[in-house]
């Protein structure tokens, strides 16, 4: 009779327990066909908690983030509860929760059902999460070989493969880049205008999707930017007395996200094995923030958190001079990002297209 080695017997009932815990899909997959994990890459969208180690200011593990979220513990999540990789990983069946990779306390089950490097205040463009100090994509790649590496040593090489290649793959960024590393500090601003900086950031995404194609993912979901302009923060900073949408954001994350799209078509032509999957962000986005009462949304101009207008990471803290009663109301948390019913109904309505693209 064969005899189990202790890492065999581990994979085994980590398996057992995975079966009998995962989250009942609402996504309806075809026959045969499974998604046994999500991995996810990008910024503070679908960071979280991966920063709250780091030596920056681009964090929120403290209150009143994460208010609404299991009991209201702040995770390093930049919403009052659940942030977009969340609720993919549930509609699809695959856990509540994609934790962070950094978590000193990260389980061995979380490695089969997936993780998130995301990195607050990260971005395409190299120099992003250098001036917030915080991963960078390159960082994020080699935390992934890492990963890698421990899901060979559990469940061997083989089924590894096997798991990358069924599993979906998440990058959202780019948002960073273009309202804080052009925009608001200027730094990029000095170098490119914004054809040229766009060609910047499409040529180091295209880089990042290769190398990630290359280390074993075949189905990747890639966001858009969305209409950045009209984040509060934008409002009050470009937006002139009326805090209306700058214009010249929103221009700026169009432009970038027709070059993506682009971008991706080219890398689907060449790497047929893999698909590559350009979600719009954008328009429904900002027929959020412009129809907010089809949606059951009051407030669109302001966060929950503070004032609303700049209240972002360590500004939207305890101190801060009040808190919504009920961020429901409100299509943004904080003056940066949005609510967790705005994240809810914004993958609402994509995630069954998004999905059916790989099948």
């Amino acid at each position: 009779m064969e005899v189990l080695s202790s890492s065999s017997i581990i994979v085994f009932f980590l398996s057992v327990f995975i079966i009998l815990c995962t989250t009942e899909a609402l996504v309806k997959l075809p026959r045969n066909e499974t998604i046994p994990a999500m991995l996810v890459f990008g910024d503070s969208i679908v960071d979280p908690g991966n920063n709250n180690n780091l030596n920056t200011v681009v964090k929120c593990n403290f209150p009143p983030y994460g208010r609404d979220l299991m009991g209201g513990f702040p995770t390093g999540r930049f919403s009052n509860g659940k942030i977009p990789s969340d609720f993919i990983a549930e509609e699809l069946g695959i856990k509540e929760l994609v934790p962070p990779y950094a978590n000193p306390a990260l389980q061995l089950s979380d490695l089969l059902t997936g993780v998130s490097f995301a990195s607050s205040g990260s971005g395409y463009d190299p120099l992003t999460p250098k001036l917030a100090s915080v991963l960078s994509l390159r960082d994020q790649l080699e935390m992934f070989k890492e990963y890698i590496g421990k899901l060979e040593g559990m469940v061997g090489e083989e089924r590894t493969k096997n798991i990358l290649s069924k599993s979906i793959f998440l990058v959202v960024a780019g948002s960073d880049d273009i309202a804080n590393s052009y925009f608001v500090s200027g730094v990029r601003k000095i170098q490119y205008d914004v054809p040229a900086y766009t060609d910047l950031m499409i040529a180091s995404a295209s880089s990042f999707f290769k190398e990630l194609y290359g280390l074993g993912a075949r189905r990747i979901i890639v966001a858009s930017a969305p209409p950045l302009g009209c984040l509060p923060s934008q409002r009050s900073l470009a937006g002139g007395i009326q805090r209306e949408c700058a214009e010249d954001h929103n221009e700026a994350a169009k432009l970038f996200n027709t070059k993506l799209s682009s971008q991706l078509d080219s890398l689907n032509a060449n790497f047929p094995q893999g698909k590559f999957v350009y979600v719009d962000i954008y328009k429904p986005f900002l027929d959020l923030i412009q129809n907010p009462q089809k949606s059951g949304f009051e407030v669109v101009d302001k966060g929950c958190c503070g004032t609303g207008k700049i209240e972002v990471a360590v500004l939207c803290n305890p101190s801060s001079h009040f808190t919504c009663e009920d961020a429901s109301n409100y299509v943004f948390w904080d003056s940066y990002h949005p609510t967790e019913k705005a994240y809810k109904v914004l993958i609402g309505k994509i995630i069954h297209k998004c999905v059916d693209s790989f099948f």
